[in-house]
C-alpha cells in the first residue's frame, strides 16, 4: 500500500441544492463553464491533478502546498469579480479547504485523513473563503505573503482529534483575469423559510406565505444582513426539513422558521431563529394577538432578529422597516388573495383578482400595491381578452400607485404592459427597464418583459427574462413552458426540452394544489404534445377545456396542442374561437409562436393572421 505526504485542495459549491432547485439547467451550464474557463486552467497552471469530481465538489492533489494555496486564492479572487454584477440568489460561490497530510494511493484515487481533513476544512470555510490546517499555514508562512486569521481548534465531523483552523485573508489581490478582488462579505447571513400554515384550512396558505414574504422584505432592507431571497427560501415549502442541512444547502449561518394560525379575529405566530452551524436556538417567541396586530408582529420579529445578531440599523433603515404597506389588515388580506388569483390567471381568476385588489383600495385608499394590482389585471384583461379598458385608464391607476409609493416595480411593470398594448414601444421598454432596475428579481416584471419581447420578435433577448422569472419563483410553470416554445423557435432544441420537462413537472405540481385552475393544463398540454407524449397531452387538454371551455386563451392553447398533434382542422377551429375575442398581446404572440409551425402554411391559418393584422392596424390608426 503506497502512502505519501501531499497537498489536497477541496472545493465545493455553496448552496448547490438551492441553486439546482431554482434552475437546474442554468446551474449546470454555469458550473460547466466555470470548470472549463477557470477551475481546470487554474489547476493546470499550478500543476494540480483532479482525482475526484462530484456534482458540486472537486478534490485536487498538488505537488506543493504553496501551489495548492495559490490556486485556491486565484479561484476565489476570480469568483468575486465574476459575481460582482450577479444577483445574490444566482451567484455561484465556493468554499475551499486546503490541507497538507498523509494519504493512501488507490490507483488514481487518494484516501485517508489527508483527504478527509481537507474536505472538513472546506465545510468550515467562509462563503467565498479558504480555510487551511496548521500544517499548511506553517509550511507557507516564509514562502508567501499570505496572511491568516486564527480560528482556533475545532472538532471536525468524523475527525478524531481537534484541528487548528486558519482562515486565509484574501483581501485585495489579482484574479485570474488580472482585476482586483474585494473582501469577503462578513455580514450575518439568514434564510427565512416559509412559515407553516397551522389554520387547518389550506385556503389560508396565502396568508402565512404573505407574512413570510413581508419578513424577508423587511430584513432585506437591512444593509448589515445578507438575506436569501424569497424564491430560494420557498423551494423548501411543504418539504420535511433538517435545519442544519438547509442552512448548509443555502449557504447561510442562520435559519428563521415559524408558523401562523389564523382563526377569526385572532392570530398566533411563532418564530424561532436557529444557528445553522450547531442547530442551537438563538431566539424564539410566540405572539397571540388580534389580527389587527399582524404588522406589529412582523416588525417585532424583524427587530428581534436584528438585535440578536447585533446589527446596527441606519436611521433610514429603521424608518423603512417600521413602515407597513397598509395599516388595514382586512385590506392586506384582500391584497394577498388578489395576488394568489392573479398568479393563476385565467379570465375568471383575473376578474376575481381585480375584485380583491379593488376591495383592498376601498378599505385603504392609500394602498399602493393594491392599485398596482388593479393596473396589471386590467392590462392583462385588455391584452389577452380584448376587455374594453382604455390604456389611459390603466396608466392612471398605475400612476396612482406610484404617487403613493414612487419606487414600486409592479406599477412600472403594469405601465409597460399597457404601453406595449398601445404600441408605445419606447415608453413600454422604459417602464419595464425601470421596474427591473428597482428590483431585478421581481417576478411580474421579468415575465411581463419577456412576453413583450416575444411580441416584438426579440426572441433571443426574451430568454434571459423568462429564465430569470423561472428562477425567481420555483413554483412558476408559465416561464419554463413559454421558454420551451421560444427556444424551439430559436432552434435550441436540447435546451428547449430541458425547460419543457421543468415546466411540465411544475405544472403537474400546480394542478395538484389548484385542481380548479385550467391554465397549467393549457400550457402543459401543448408542451407534452411537442415532447411526443400524445395521450398525456390529450388528457391535459381535455381537463383544461372541461374547466374553461369558453376561455379565449384556453382555446388558443388548445390550437397549439392540436397543431403539435397534427390535427390541423381542430387547431384552426380553436383559433377561430380565440380570434373572435383575442387581445393585442396574444395576436402579436400568434405571429411567432413555434407551436403553429406545423400549420403555418395552411391557407386557413394565413387568413386568420391577415384578418388579425388588418384589425390591429385599424385600431392603431
Amino acid at each position: 500500500m503506497e502512502r505519501r505526504l501531499t497537498a489536497i485542495m477541496s472545493a465545493d459549491v455553496v448552496g448547490y441544492s438551492r441553486l439546482m432547485g431554482a434552475n437546474e439547467i442554468a446551474t449546470l451550464e454555469a458550473l460547466k463553464a466555470l470548470r472549463n474557463d477557470l477551475l481546470t486552467p487554474c489547476i493546470e497552471d499550478h500543476h494540480g491533478r483532479v482525482f475526484k469530481l462530484t456534482g458540486d465538489g472537486t478534490l485536487v492533489e498538488f505537488p506543493s502546498v504553496v501551489s495548492a494555496l495559490e490556486c485556491a486564492l486565484v479561484i476565489q479572487r476570480d469568483m468575486r469579480q465574476r459575481n460582482e454584477q450577479v444577483p445574490d440568489d444566482r451567484k455561484i460561490e465556493f468554499r475551499i479547504g486546503v490541507n497538507l497530510g498523509d494519504v493512501i494511493v488507490d490507483g488514481d484515487d487518494l484516501l485517508g485523513d489527508g483527504v478527509n481533513v481537507a474536505s472538513r476544512l472546506e465545510s468550515a470555510a467562509r462563503v467565498g473563503g479558504i480555510a487551511v490546517s496548521a500544517s499548511v499555514r506553517d509550511n507557507v508562512m516564509t514562502k508567501t505573503d499570505v496572511q491568516f486569521e486564527d480560528a482556533g481548534e475545532q472538532q471536525l465531523k468524523n475527525i478524531d482529534t481537534p484541528v487548528r483552523i486558519y482562515n486565509v485573508v484574501i483581501g485585495a489581490g489579482k484574479s485570474r483575469s488580472g482585476n482586483s478582488a474585494e473582501a469577503v462579505d462578513e455580514r450575518p447571513s439568514i434564510a427565512v423559510l416559509p412559515f407553516n400554515n397551522m389554520s387547518g384550512d389550506s385556503e389560508q396558505e396565502y396568508f402565512s406565505d404573505g407574512i413570510s414574504e413581508d419578513i424577508i422584505t423587511d430584513l432585506s432592507k437591512v444593509s448589515g444582513l445578507f438575506i436569501i431571497g424569497r424564491n430560494t427560501s420557498f423551494t423548501y415549502k411543504g418539504k420535511p426539513i433538517q435545519l442544519q442541512q438547509a442552512a448548509s444547502e443555502l449557504g447561510v449561518r442562520y435559519i428563521l422558521e415559524g408558523s401562523v394560525r389564523k382563526a377569526g379575529n385572532r392570530v398566533r405566530v411563532t418564530a424561532q431563529l436557529i444557528d445553522g452551524q450547531n442547530g442551537g436556538h438563538v431566539w424564539a417567541d410566540r405572539y397571540d394577538r388580534d389580527l389587527t396586530d399582524i404588522f406589529a408582529i412582523q416588525d417585532e420579529i424583524t427587530q428581534n432578529i436584528v438585535n440578536q445578531l447585533r446589527v446596527t440599523l441606519l436611521p433610514e433603515e429603521k424608518k423603512a422597516i417600521g413602515k407597513a404597506p397598509t395599516d388595514n389588515v382586512e385590506a392586506y388580506n384582500y391584497y394577498l388573495k388578489g395576488r394568489q388569483f392573479f398568479f393563476n390567471s385565467t379570465k375568471v381568476l383575473l376578474r376575481l383578482s381585480r375584485q380583491m385588489f379593488a376591495k383592498a383600495t376601498e378599505l385603504d385608499p392609500n394602498y399602493a400595491r393594491a392599485y398596482a394590482g388593479i393596473a396589471i389585471c386590467d392590462a392583462r384583461l385588455e391584452n389577452w381578452y380584448r376587455a374594453d379598458i382604455p390604456t389611459e385608464e390603466i396608466l392612471a391607476t398605475a400612476d396612482k400607485a406610484l404617487s403613493l409609493e414612487p419606487n414600486l416595480p409592479e406599477a412600472y411593470a403594469a405601465q409597460g404592459v399597457a404601453l406595449g398594448n398601445a404600441g408605445r414601444n419606447d415608453e413600454a421598454r422604459g417602464a419595464f427597464e425601470r421596474a427591473l432596475a428597482l428590483d431585478p428579481s421581481n417576478f411580474d416584471a421579468n415575465l411581463a418583459f419577456a412576453r413583450y419581447l416575444v411580441t416584438m420578435g426579440e426572441l433571443k433577448r426574451s430568454v434571459t427574462y423568462f429564465e430569470r422569472a423561472a428562477e425567481v419563483d420555483p413554483d412558476d410553470w408559465q416561464s419554463p413552458l413559454l421558454l420551451d416554445s421560444t427556444l424551439v423557435a430559436l432552434g435550441e432544441m436540447e435546451r428547449a426540452e430541458k425547460f419543457a420537462r421543468m415546466g411540465v413537472k411544475r405544472a403537474e405540481a400546480a394542478l395538484k394544489i389548484h385542481p380548479e385552475n385550467s391554465r397549467p393544463a393549457q400550457l402543459g398540454a401543448a408542451t407534452l404534445a411537442r415532447l411526443g407524449e400524445r395521450d398525456r397531452a390529450v388528457d391535459w387538454l381535455d381537463r383544461a377545456m372541461f374547466l374553461d371551455p369558453d376561455d379565449a386563451i384556453a382555446n388558443y392553447n388548445a390550437a397549439c396542442t392540436y397543431a403539435q398533434l397534427g390535427e390541423a382542422d381542430k387547431a384552426i377551429a380553436a383559433l377561430e374561437i380565440w380570434s373572435s375575442s383575442s387581445g393585442s398581446e396574444m395576436e402579436m404572440w400568434f405571429e411567432t409562436d413555434s407551436d403553429f409551425d406545423p400549420i403555418r402554411k395552411d391557407h386557413r391559418f394565413v387568413a386568420i393572421g391577415e384578418k388579425l393584422q388588418a384589425a390591429r392596424r385599424a385600431e392603431l390608426a
